[in-house]
């Protein structure tokens, strides 16, 4: 991947379905210094751990003898996927009350595609770079090194 660079006070957007970064770059384009400005976490236990119903089941209709198994909700999916959003709203936020001219987004290939979803066209037309890559267990200096370095 080519260096990208990151302006002065340009965003970094770190997230997956769990956990969200938003990191400011403090440097500049030559020498990024990307700083935590503010981190957002969910607990996601497992499925297994939020359903308490078991799955449905389905009738093929009045009189008819064949029934069929729904499958069972995942539960852990669905709030991967709302957190997603609910980080998107965040991060318009951010960028709309700071004045972000440059936003690079880094997360997961379905993560990136539910923001893509999610994202305001304010948010869309500050995005400088996509990175399909789940860098949120990273220290920053690791992911200054993936992303700008």
């Amino acid at each position: 991947m080519s260096k990208l660079s990151i302006p002065h006070h340009g965003m970094v957007f770190v997230g997956d379905g769990r956990k969200a970064l938003f990191l400011r770059n403090e440097g500049d384009e030559k020498f990024p210094n990307l700083r935590v400005q503010r981190v957002i976490t969910q607990d996601n236990p497992p499925t297994r751990e939020q359903g308490t119903d078991k799955p449905g089941r389905a009738f093929a209709g009045a009189g008819a003898n064949r029934r069929a198994g729904m499958e069972p909700t995942d539960w852990h999916d669905l709030e991967e996927h709302r957190f997603a959003r609910d980080v998107a709203g965040a991060l318009e936020a951010v960028v709309r009350d700071n004045g972000v001219k440059a936003l690079i987004v880094v997360a997961p290939a379905r993560t990136l595609a539910d923001l893509r979803r999610a994202f305001h066209d304010d948010v869309k037309a500050k995005i400088v770079a996509e990175i399909d890559k789940d860098l949120t267990k990273h220290p920053v200096h690791e992911i200054e090194k993936h992303v700008v370095g």
